[in-house]
């Protein structure tokens, strides 16, 4: 059997946005809708990437401000966590007012002609590109991760539970 020789593991990404960064990325956004939706979500709740593009509006109780980020149905693995995200209220507000956009016939919060969004690194890039913003759709995440930790009211515990991230994450 021959010996393959791997090369070694990549340092972790800790890559985050600063709130101006993600101003810029926010405004080179305006005029896609689903990319404005995306990176909204990545930086509210700090889902990952499939969970935004598969998210369907009977995932999200607006009464209540809860989203949940798995389908009914679908396993959870053990290293993706996927727990419910309670809402702050600038997100609802977003997600009232898209939800009004979309009317009673769109699925998916995150989508193009009501169609599900596959993939969104192109738009996101292209986005990125414009007004010099280093991110990838994945940076999203750590930048929620690292915004509530910076705003220091929310116990590590807790903000490792709303992100379904480990501690030492």
């Amino acid at each position: 059997m021959p010996v393959v020789i791997l090369p070694d593991a990549p340092e972790p990404r800790d890559k985050w946005l600063t709130r101006q960064e993600a101003d810029r990325l926010l405004g080179a956004a305006q005029r896609t809708e689903h990319l404005k939706r995306f990176i909204q979500l990545g930086l509210h709740t700090g889902s990952r990437t499939n969970a935004i593009l598969s998210l369907t509006w009977d995932r999200i109780d607006l009464a209540a401000g809860v989203m949940m980020r798995r389908g009914y149905g679908e396993s959870e693995s053990k290293t993706k966590k996927t727990p419910p995200v309670r809402l702050g209220k600038r997100i609802l507000d977003l997600l009232r007012e898209w939800r009004a956009m979309d009317g009673a016939h769109g699925k998916y919060v995150v989508q193009w002609n009501g169609q599900k969004i596959k993939q969104i690194h192109r738009a996101f890039y292209r986005a990125a590109k414009e007004p010099g913003v280093r991110a990838s759709p994945h940076t999203l995440r750590h930048t929620r991760a690292t915004w509530v930790m910076q705003h220091g009211d929310v116990p590590p515990w807790e903000a490792t539970g709303h992100l379904g991230m480990s501690l030492k994450t």
